[in-house]
């Protein structure tokens, strides 16, 4: 009797474990006990349960079936036995398991709404739609639920949201309507909006995996890297067998400079599904950033041998400067192309591949044509006018005047560690990082979001309608400070080396350099110049993931470099010798004069004295992290 009371308050408290997110304890707890007591059929079965939700569906298998043969009329081990081998795709076996489950217990509806999936897999739609409509009348919130992702997916938002506040309304802890309804917010670009209602979900179900990894990835669009690092390891750690949780952790932890984690990361997603094509992808552009151009080249050739009609892995051969795609490429781009079901993405990635292969041949023509013809077909083509890309920098002009910034300098966080390197996209910024980030006393990054962040930090969460610029002009000492400090803190998570200075090499953050010299009034700016008919044309033909909408159309770019060079000469008009700009040519072949000027532009407040300039022979030093277009560099040597 002692023992059967035992046994129960150890199944109670491994539930509680459960229900507050800490089902790794329970499943530690349920093997300790089973040691034990190997056949007490609830906690063989709660442990069987527990390695379905993670994934782990052989081991889970063995002990549900050992749950059954010990409580033959138990019920809920045919249910979670049932959902295990549907999604190992042994869907008849599930069918036969599952219609136990229901003849044992009517009332599990679970057990039913699986059973109508099974059958569905089947071709049999009439005994499905029965099974379905057991479910929903056993749980009518799940019918409405069902009826909301109908909506949600035809296209039918608004209907969908209604139907999920509905839900909401008689149960405000419902994680599937708090989920979906912040899928739909995320969808329309109300990224604040989502995060709370992904984190009501979390907290209402910690273990909801779903829940977490689209909470990770609405922080990620916030450039909260860190907290979205954190949600996703906490996905795989719950589920250690989630494709989609590893394939997010890899996807975030490449630009955070944790290179040899996201290849670990992307690995373990091969490793469960050998023909991810994200992966195969993800892996090569990690690859390639780490100078292992074999290895990525082979990444992205078994990419293409199992998504062939993915553009996206032709463009990233394509965009490597010591490779070149062969005939048979360009004669397979051409089949993929006359594709009637190819994605609007693939193509366009299709179209600057083959452009840059006929480039490579000397076929300029032809490669104008293909980058002409692509600029109709550009989802983004368009999409800024003239007149269009200088409204806001209007209102940047009209706090940041002259008195202003002399009011508020030297108030900011006093830290001289980053370099900002800003301008044009493809005006020399790369080169530059390079060449700055071969000094000792020197990192380079990647392109840091978040200038940009604290922009947006100053107009979150505000009722009043005062936004960014305009809300700097109510800021004191104190919040200069701390947001410079937001940003160093930010920034951090990409500094690896412990190196006293580090590069932002985002070039966006030109029309930020009033901002730049008030939260870090001792950072220095650099502004990368090169020819404008050469970064027009450079930017037309360079294909973007994202940030950069101008350059899918010739005056598009036209307007936005003319906006570019308004704001530059009205920086260097109210922060005279604020920015450094070294022409393009000075940065090709740099002279140690030039360069001086650069690496220590007032050497009379140095700590140290330079003794060298390394930079000048920066080409000697090899890097882990560099372009990713370039080659290795050759090895140093001194």
């Amino acid at each position: 009797m002692h023992q059967a009371a035992t046994l129960r308050a150890t199944f109670s408290e491994a539930i509680d474990l459960i229900n507050s997110g800490k089902a790794h304890l329970a499943e530690e707890l349920c093997r300790d006990t089973l040691e034990q007591h190997p056949d007490d059929a609830n906690i063989t079965a709660l442990l069987g349960a527990i390695l379905v939700k993670k994934r782990q569906l052989k081991d889970a298998e063995t002990l549900l079936r050992k749950a059954i043969e010990l409580a033959p009329s138990f019920a809920k081990p045919y249910e979670d036995l049932g959902h295990a081998l549907l999604q190992l795709r042994r869907v008849d076996e599930a069918i036969d398991v599952l219609q136990d489950a229901t003849r044992l217990d009517p009332s599990l509806e679970l057990a039913f709404l699986d059973l109508g999936k099974a059958l569905a897999l089947t071709g049999k739609a009439k005994e499905a739609d029965a099974a379905f409509e057991r479910s929903f009348e056993l749980n009518p919130v799940r019918k409405q639920l069902a009826h909301a992702a109908e909506h949600q997916q035809h296209g039918r938002y608004a209907e969908a949201a209604k139907l999920y506040r509905e839900v909401l309304q008689a149960n405000p802890r419902n994680v599937d309507a708090l989920r979906m309804l912040g899928v739909l917010a995320f969808g329309e670009g109300k990224i604040d909006e989502a995060e709370r209602l992904f984190r009501r979900a979390v907290a209402a179900a910690p273990d909801f995996v779903n829940a977490i990894i689209d909470l990770g990835t609405a922080l990620k669009e916030q450039s909260r890297i860190e907290e979205a690092i954190e949600c996703f390891r906490q996905a795989t750690k719950l589920e250690p067998r989630n494709v989609k949780a590893h394939f997010q952790l890899g996807q975030i932890l490449a630009p955070a400079a944790l290179s040899n984690e996201a290849i670990e990361a992307y690995q373990r997603v091969l490793e469960l599904r050998p023909k991810h094509g994200g992966a195969l992808l993800g892996l090569g552009h990690v690859l390639k950033t780490m100078g292992n151009q074999e290895e990525a080249i082979a990444s992205y050739r078994k990419c293409i041998e199992v998504k062939p009609d993915r553009g996206e892995v032709y463009w990233s051969l394509a965009n490597l400067k010591t490779y070149k795609l062969s005939d048979d490429d360009i004669q397979e781009m051409l089949v993929q192309l006359a594709k009637d079901k190819l994605s609007d993405e693939s193509h366009v990635n299709f179209l600057f591949a083959l452009a840059k292969a006929y480039e490579d041949r000397g076929d300029f023509d032809t490669a104008w044509g293909v980058l002409r013809c692509r600029q109709c077909e550009t989802p983004h083509a368009g999409t800024l006018r003239p007149g269009r890309p200088g409204t806001r920098d209007d209102a940047v002009i009209k706090v940041f005047t002259r008195e202003f910034l002399q009011a508020n300098t030297g108030l900011g966080n006093p830290s001289p560690a980053p370099i900002f390197i800003l301008g044009l996209p493809r005006s020399g910024s790369t080169l530059l990082e390079q060449i700055l980030a071969s000094h000792s006393m020197v990192e380079g990054t990647s392109e840091l979001p978040y200038i940009k962040r604290v922009e947006h930090s100053l107009s979150k969460n505000r009722v009043d309608g005062v936004n960014y610029p305009e809300a700097m002009r109510e800021l004191g000492e104190a919040h200069l400070k701390s947001l410079g400090q937001d940003y160093l803190d930010a920034a951090a998570l990409h500094r690896v080396n412990g190196t006293p200075r580090f590069i932002d090499k985002m070039p966006n953050n030109f029309p930020s350099v009033g901002l730049i010299h008030l939260i870090l009034p001792n950072a220095k700016i650099i502004d990368a110049r090169r020819y404008p008919l050469d970064s027009c044309l450079s930017n037309f033909r360079q294909l973007y993931g994202q940030g950069q909408p101008f350059t899918y159309d010739l005056t598009d770019i036209g307007e936005y470099f003319l906006e570019y060079q308004r704001m530059m000469d009205y920086w260097h008009e109210v922060l005279p010798g604020r920015v450094l700009s070294p022409p393009t040519s000075k940065t090709v072949a740099p002279s140690a004069a030039s360069w001086r000027a650069v690496a220590a532009p007032r050497p009379e407040l140095a700590p140290v004295t330079i003794t060298t300039l390394s930079c000048i022979r920066f080409m000697e030093i090899p890097s882990m992290r560099r372009s990713a277009r370039c080659g290795p560099r050759p090895p140093a040597r001194d």
